[in-house]
């Protein structure tokens, strides 16, 4: 899959999708609050930590959010279906997605050092199991994330990302 982050007018942003299923998502952004988008927040430590059952990891498997519209291809017969499961299913995952890419994010948009700390309390919140990830890697989405900022910010052109193909929730 890959995404395009584009920068919309009103200050947020606009990530196109392109499935590999030949399917072309339009995903806006509702983050005119901060100057790093969230959903390329979400798409960075996703990605980095490998929530596969993560938002962009659902989008990749066939789900589609309230928000999100079809710009090009044709959708499966049973796209409605399959995207209520794989959300249903995608629940509890979606959540960790949700705290890991928002203490990331919050330590770029402020500039703050790795979350390293504070990326296992957000943890311990919604999970009793030991946190599954080693500071390197909280510290390689983290400055992932500082990258793709620095590209967001330098350039109006869309910042392009790639999703790995294997980086997806079970339908």
């Amino acid at each position: 899959m890959r995404i395009a982050f584009h920068h919309a007018p009103r200050g947020e942003s606009v990530a196109r999708i392109h499935r590999q299923d030949g399917v072309v998502l339009i995903l806006p952004s509702y983050s005119r609050k901060f100057r790093v988008p969230h959903d390329l927040a979400h798409a960075a430590a996703e990605r980095e930590l490998g929530l596969g059952g993560g938002v962009f990891g659902c989008i990749a498997a066939g789900a589609m959010f309230d928000n999100m519209r079809v710009a090009e291809g044709k959708p499966r017969h049973d796209a409605k279906a399959r995207s209520t499961r794989i959300l249903k299913a995608a629940k509890r995952s979606i959540g960790v997605a949700e705290v890991m890419s928002g203490v990331i994010h919050d330590a770029v948009e402020q500039r703050l050092p790795t979350p390293l700390r504070q990326a296992r309390e957000g943890w311990g919140v919604l999970e009793q199991d030991e946190f599954p990830w080693t500071d390197a890697d909280i510290t390689r989405a983290t400055d992932a994330l500082r990258v793709l900022d620095g590209q967001w910010q330098a350039s109006l052109d869309p910042v392009e990302f790639s999703w790995p193909d294997s980086l997806r929730a079970d339908p």
